[in-house]
């Protein structure tokens, strides 16, 4: 069986224990130990000189305390869910926010296209407002002159000679090339004017089109936030719940570690009993090789061995004092030799448990202990024969099916009934 610690360890191991998890996870790293393969004894005493001053491990757990593990490990994963909810949410509006900046900044531009368009627009139409009143005045010009191909005619009639026909004729050229290119730039003047007008209304879609999107993405972040904001409050709910959660798994921690200390007592007291028996027979004792000595209790696969391991409740790292054989409920339950029933008791922890003393074997006394039965058929005092059936499997006390733990105590002391078996 493993015990917590005594008095002024278990002060340390709680105070380790709170500041940790609730649920005390004082584990040790198994690299610490460097434990040799080919010797369990020297195995188990630098793994016990390593634990020296740590909480060693609960064998089982009671049913409260597997309750309690499992709403604490549901409310874990809940905020951890919730958590990586609001993580999530975060990068999403983190990356609005990035895209809002730049949509702006898109707006803004178009924004500047759209003005600058605008004056280009205001010059164009001015220009072509100047260029149109230059053609109204050279209208109104030719009237009052004349027509240029009539003073053609007229100078081609008038002329003297080749040279005054030659100087009249260039005259007038000139003066028909600058009016052709007065209406050039008035047609020039015109199609710059619509290019200008097009830029002007395509500035608008733009600007109209960028700010309908800015303001669709400005809903967007709204929801995101509102959603962030949802789930922020969520995790603190969760954390407040967890918090509550794992107070509650460590007093039910704490209960189990009073139970184990009662049991621990009544153990102590029961090895007083069998150190007692053996001092009063010393004068008989079977001299045996253990292996083969013991009959196999029952018949099924064995689940959990003797020795030290990482309890699957608490994590701690201690010493399982028996092995567990997973049998089905109501098998028979056989003695392992011929002794007689010293101590039968319902414990919290171990359920229903029957002692039975085999007497003396090499010079020390050797009793079995079978646990978490459903029931037995003797009582203490009664004389068992070997093989025959003592009780019935079960799954009391601290137990998550049935199955039969099984110890063997020489002088007392556990140790590792597969070298009895």
């Amino acid at each position: 069986m493993r015990f917590f610690p005594s008095a002024s360890r278990q002060r340390l191991a709680a105070a380790a224990a709170a500041g940790a998890l609730a649920l005390g996870a004082m584990s040790i790293p198994s690299a610490q130990f460097s434990l040799a393969a080919d010797d369990l004894k020297d195995q188990q005493k630098k793994v016990q000189k390593k634990l020296d001053g740590a909480a060693a491990d609960l064998e089982h757990s009671s049913a409260a305390a597997r309750k309690a593990l499992a709403k604490a490990e549901s409310a874990r994963a809940d905020l951890d869910r919730a958590k990586g909810r609001l993580s999530r949410v975060r990068v999403r509006l983190d990356h609005a926010r990035t895209r809002d900046e730049r949509m702006a900044e898109k707006l803004a531009k178009a924004e500047d296209r759209l003005e600058q368009a605008r004056v280009d627009l205001a010059e164009g139409q001015a220009a072509l407002a100047a260029q149109h009143q230059v053609v109204r005045d050279r209208v109104a010009d030719s009237y009052m002159q004349g027509s240029p191909e009539l003073a053609t005619i007229t100078s081609f009639l008038n002329s003297r000679s080749t040279e005054d026909l030659t100087r009249q004729q260039a005259a007038t050229g000139a003066i028909m090339s600058r009016e052709t290119g007065m209406y050039d730039d008035l047609e020039a003047a015109e199609l710059l004017l619509q290019t200008r007008e097009t830029e002007v209304q395509t500035a608008k879609q733009d600007v109209a089109s960028d700010r309908r999107k800015a303001a669709q993405h400005l809903e967007k972040i709204r929801r995101l936030t509102a959603q962030a904001v949802a789930v922020r409050d969520e995790v603190r709910e969760l954390a407040t719940t967890r918090a509550e959660v794992r107070r509650k798994a460590f007093a039910v921690k704490m209960k189990d570690q009073k139970a184990l200390n009662r049991l621990k007592r009544q153990e102590a007291r029961i090895k007083q009993r069998i150190l007692a028996a053996a001092r009063a027979s010393r004068g008989s004792s079977v001299s045996a090789q253990p292996s083969g000595f013991l009959q196999r209790p029952v018949a099924g696969p064995v689940t959990s061995s003797f020795g030290y391991r990482t309890h699957p409740i608490y994590k701690y790292w201690g010493m399982h004092d028996g092995t567990d054989f997973g049998v089905a409920c109501r098998e028979p339950l056989r003695a392992s030799g011929t002794g007689t029933v010293i101590a039968k008791y319902y414990s919290e922890v171990y359920g229903n448990r029957l002692y039975l003393s085999l007497g003396r074997v090499n010079g020390k006394s050797l009793t079995v202990v079978y646990n978490h039965a459903y029931g037995y058929r003797y009582d203490v005092g009664d004389r068992v024969a070997r093989g025959a059936v003592v009780g019935t499997v079960g799954s009391t006390g601290w137990s998550t099916g049935c199955h039969l733990h099984f110890t063997v105590l020489v002088a007392g002391k556990a140790v590792d009934p597969m070298n009895w078996l």
